[in-house]
Order: C-alpha cells, then sequence, then structure tokens
C-alpha cells in the first residue's frame, strides 16, 4: 500500500516551516563549544528569564499533575499586566498556538487569508495546513501596508482574516492606529501580532472589546526570555473567545511555562529594565550600521534590525559569519535576498558582530 496516497495533497505539498537550528546542532556543525557561539539570528532575549523564574520552577511541587486546563491564575495575572479583562484572555503554547487555532475557527479550505509580505512565516504556513488560500499584498520599498489595497483584497477575495505584526518581522516596522482603525470597517477579523510590543511602546491592546474583529497577539518568548518555554496568549473579543475554548485543547500549557509565566509577571520592573537595555542596544547598533556605506539599515521598533547589502549576497555574508561562530537569519525570499537580519545582544556580542560584519564587508 502507498501510505502517501492515503496523505492530504495539499499537505503533502506543503512547504515546511524553516526553523532555527538549536545551540547543540550548531555547535556539533561548527566545531565551536556552546559558549563561543554568538546567537543572534532569532530575536531572543540575550538576558533570558528573571531570575526569580527559576527560583519558581525549582519550588513547585506538582509537575506530576495535569495542569488547569482554563490557565485562570495565569489569566487573572496577564489581566493586571495587559489591562484587558480575563474573559478576553486565552493563552497558547506561544502564540503561534493561537494563530493556529483562529486558522482552524475561520478558514475552511479554499478561503482566503490576506497577509503583507515579508512578514512573519508562521501565516502563510498555518494557512497551507487548513487547506487556506493566501492572499498576498506586498509591502512598499519602506515595508509601509498598503491598507487600501488590503481592504481592495479583504473585498475581493471575501476574506475572513487579515494578519498583520506590529511591529513587523523582519524589518521591525510599526503598523499605524489609524491604519488598524480603517482595516477594522471590512467584514473579516483583523489579528495585529505584538510579539515585539514591549520594544516599541506602541499597542492597540487597548480596542481589544471595543471592535468585535479585533485579536491581539502577544507572547512572553521576547520581553520575558521565555522563547524555550513557549508561552504567549491573545486577547480576544467575547464573540470569538467563547469559540476559540471550544476547540483549545485543555492542557495545552504546561505547568513549567504557567509557573514562569507568572513569575515574569511578578518581575515586571526588572524584565522591562532588561528591554529598556536592548532598546539602548538597538539604537547604537543601527547608528554603526549607518555609517558602515556598504548597507542599509532600516528602523526598528523591536529587538531586531533588518539590513540590505548594497552590492552582496546575504546567503554567503550570514555563512561567513557563522564560520566565525556568530549567527544571524538570512531570507531566501523575493525582496530579502540581499538582506540579513540581526537580533540585538548584550553588547559584547553586538561589539563582535559589528567587528566581523566590518571586516568581511571591506575584505
Amino acid at each position: 500500500m502507498e501510505i502517501e496516497a492515503l496523505i492530504r495533497p495539499d499537505l503533502a505539498a506543503l512547504e515546511p516551516y524553516t526553523p532555527i537550528v538549536p545551540f547543540e546542532a550548531l555547535s556539533a556543525r561548527l566545531g565551536l563549544p556552546v559558549e563561543r557561539i554568538i546567537k543572534l539570528d532569532a530575536n531572543e532575549n540575550p538576558y533570558g528569564p528573571a531570575p526569580g523564574v527559576r527560583e519558581a520552577l525549582a519550588r513547585y511541587p506538582f509537575y506530576a499533575i495535569y495542569p488547569d486546563p482554563d490557565q485562570t491564575e495565569l489569566r487573572a495575572a496577564i489581566s493586571g499586566y495587559i489591562g484587558q479583562p480575563t474573559e478576553r484572555i486565552i493563552c497558547g503554547n506561544g502564540s503561534d498556538e493561537i494563530i493556529d487555532l483562529l486558522m482552524r475557527l475561520f478558514v475552511a479550505p479554499g478561503e482566503a487569508v490576506v497577509e503583507a509580505p515579508p512578514t512573519f512565516g508562521m501565516y502563510s504556513f498555518n494557512t497551507g495546513v487548513v487547506g487556506g488560500r493566501l492572499v498576498q499584498v506586498p509591502r512598499d520599498e519602506a515595508f509601509g501596508v498598503d491598507v487600501e489595497a488590503i481592504a481592495a483584497a479583504v473585498e475581493a477575495s471575501r476574506a475572513k482574516l487579515i494578519f498583520l505584526p506590529s511591529p513587523n518581522n523582519p524589518d521591525g516596522s510599526l503598523l499605524p492606529r489609524a491604519a488598524v482603525e480603517r482595516l477594522l470597517e471590512l467584514p473579516a477579523v483583523l489579528v495585529v501580532d505584538e510579539a515585539y510590543a514591549e520594544f516599541s511602546g506602541q499597542s492597540v491592546a487597548d480596542l481589544v472589546g471595543q471592535a468585535p474583529n479585533l485579536v491581539v497577539l502577544r507572547t512572553f518568548s521576547k520581553w520575558a526570555g521565555l522563547a524555550g518555554l513557549r508561552i504567549g496568549y491573545g486577547l480576544v473579543p467575547e464573540p470569538i473567545i467563547r469559540h476559540l475554548w471550544k476547540i483549545k485543547p485543555p492542557y495545552n500549557i504546561n505547568m513549567a511555562a504557567h509557573v514562569a509565566a507568572l513569575a515574569s509577571l511578578a518581575a515586571v520592573d526588572e524584565l522591562l529594565a532588561n528591554v529598556r537595555r536592548i532598546i539602548a542596544e538597538r539604537e547604537r547598533v543601527f547608528a554603526a550600521l549607518a555609517a558602515m556605506p556598504q548597507v542599509r539599515v532600516y528602523p526598528s521598533a523591536a529587538n531586531f534590525l533588518l539590513v540590505r547589502l548594497r552590492n552582496g549576497d546575504g546567503r554567503a555574508v550570514k555563512q561567513a559569519l557563522e564560520q566565525r561562530g556568530i549567527l544571524i537569519r538570512h531570507y531566501n525570499k523575493p525582496g530579502l535576498q540581499d538582506c540579513i537580519r540581526i537580533s540585538i545582544g548584550t553588547p559584547t556580542h553586538n561589539d563582535a558582530l559589528l567587528e566581523a560584519l566590518s571586516d568581511l564587508l571591506q575584505n
């Protein structure tokens, strides 16, 4: 029997998502010890979790017991942090899971989802998983969104979902509040992905509930340094969230992530101090890159910078830096082949990156 003949043809043909390679595999591949690797390729927080997180994880006694399927205590703590009632908060195994749940809820096979590339790859990936039809409205040269073109695409395709991050990944640009308000006039659900909101100081979380068709996604991966524990949440108006609860797996948040997120919310001031350090480093690295004639660096409101090489191949630069133990991101996508994305690390890591990049570009 040909097992592959039983697989959904659309999934058999689906292009897999390309994840970041973990430390251990990179260490083996490069022949370098982990401590020699400077990892600036996945927008992770170089300062890691708050010290209280490790202490809380060590103290928690009930790992053998199934977790609360409703994440009641965590949602109450998030409510105090974000300013939305617990009734509009749902937790996910990373905000990626909320993206998946929204797709499952709204998109039947063949129905349209609108995005504005270049952008976060999970929107197109999950559209393919549910058998949806991706409608792309490209950004301009400065990565701005054409709001009226998106509106026209939604009307023409009868799309039910629009995904727009703010700040956008990979360039760090913000979605203006006026654009959000305009798009909320459409007969579709607008999902604003605010994974990097703590680095931008801007949010439309306050609009959730005022409009029945706005969903805002947040995560603990970036500002709180919990990327490895996979914990995120969605701010969702009542007409939508009651249906999301029907399809959310009951034990989707493991207790380690639950405990770590609670401890992070108890250490907000400490963690936001790290966010301010990263922002200061972002501006310092931006200025240093802007002084290099061989590149163009784009303004960013996130914890990373997109850099366009004026006469270079982004993949070649990525590989050359990798041989020096410095990891950055390159995209094999239209319009980005000559670009690299650099996550902001510690001052020491950033200095090493700037020195190595300057050397490569000059030689």
